[in-house]
């Protein structure tokens, strides 16, 4: 019995699941490994994606694990991969269970670490009354006192609401034109260095400033730099973008979302996709498309796979 995947996909996220529901749906066999470590786990809703708006991501995530199960291409499992490389024209990927699967293609959809500034009273309230994408979570803090840590979202947060403060966290140096823009959308601006965020269980109700003053607060909007979460891709030898103020280290992709490496994809924010769970679905999509496609124009893959015992659930 063959024991190579057609495909692997690294991580059970949108954009993973998107990608085996593409593969499986064509006929190829795919070994889907989910470690579970969703950055959005911490958020209580999805914001903006179509027919699932404000959905709790667990629910989004399980309801898409249940669809792949009707597909026996398709096999979902729980691990994490924490090592791989190449064996001839196929990549060898260690589990940390010990075992190791071979595959002809590898999509990568490990997603990103979301870092934010260690301000105290964040790391409890991320996700929820402190965010750091205002399409995402806006709707749920409209029309409340906000602040932004970050200055270049300072205007993009009067769209939900008339009080919002831009926290400088120290002297402004703003220019005459920047002053004017804040000033014609009503922004306060606060130059006192912030300490953190304080409210009842977990709620955000004010800034804290070193000084030992607050400022009034109902939502948060700070900055936030995505690292790779696994150390796969360059364990593999896949080639990252410039450091950005947004990315560190996103892999290099191409428009069918493959990376410096053959037979080596990514998917969703891994691979520099903008970091929302609509992105991540349609990455995975296309990805998935582009493996199918590379396969099929492969020479030792002229037909669809058939589907082995033990991927039949």
């Amino acid at each position: 019995m063959d024991t190579t995947w057609d495909c692997i996909v690294v991580g059970g996220g949108a954009a993973g699941l998107s990608a085996a529901l593409v593969l499986g749906r064509a006929l190829r066999r795919t070994l889907v490994i989910d470690a579970g470590q969703q950055s959005n786990r911490a958020t209580g809703g999805i914001g903006g994606l179509l027919a699932s708006d404000r959905r709790p991501p667990l629910d989004f995530y399980a309801t898409g694990r249940a669809e792949l199960a009707i597909y026996p291409t398709v096999e979902l499992r729980s691990g994490e991969v924490l090592g791989g490389g190449r064996d001839e024209a196929d990549f060898v990927l260690e589990l940390a269970d010990g075992s190791t699967e071979t595959a002809r293609r590898v999509v990568l959809a490990t997603g990103m670490e979301y870092r934010y500034p260690p301000l105290e009273g964040i790391e409890e309230r991320w996700g929820h009354s402190v965010f750091h994408c205002p399409f995402c979570h806006g709707w749920e803090h409209r029309d409340r006192p906000l602040a932004v840590f970050d200055r270049g979202g300072a205007l993009m947060l009067t769209a939900w609401s008339d009080d919002v403060t831009l926290l400088t966290d120290g002297p402004a140096d703003l220019t005459s034109e920047d002053q004017d823009r804040l000033e014609a959308a009503g922004v306060a601006v606060d130059e006192r260095p912030v300490a953190g965020v304080r409210g009842p269980d977990g709620t955000l109700t004010a800034v804290t400033f070193t000084d030992g003053g607050e400022r009034p607060c109902g939502g948060l909007l700070v900055p936030v730099t995505l690292h790779q979460r696994s150390t796969l891709a360059a364990q593999l030898g896949a080639a990252t973008t410039e450091p950005g103020p947004l990315f560190a280290d996103a892999l290099a992709v191409d428009a069918k979302h493959a990376t410096s490496v053959p037979g080596l994809f990514a998917a969703g924010d891994a691979g520099g996709v903008m970091p929302s769970v609509a992105n991540a679905v349609a990455s995975g999509n296309t990805a998935a498309a582009m493996v199918v496609m590379s396969l099929m124009t492969a020479p030792r893959d002229l037909a669809p796979s058939t589907p082995s015992a033990s991927a039949v659930r």
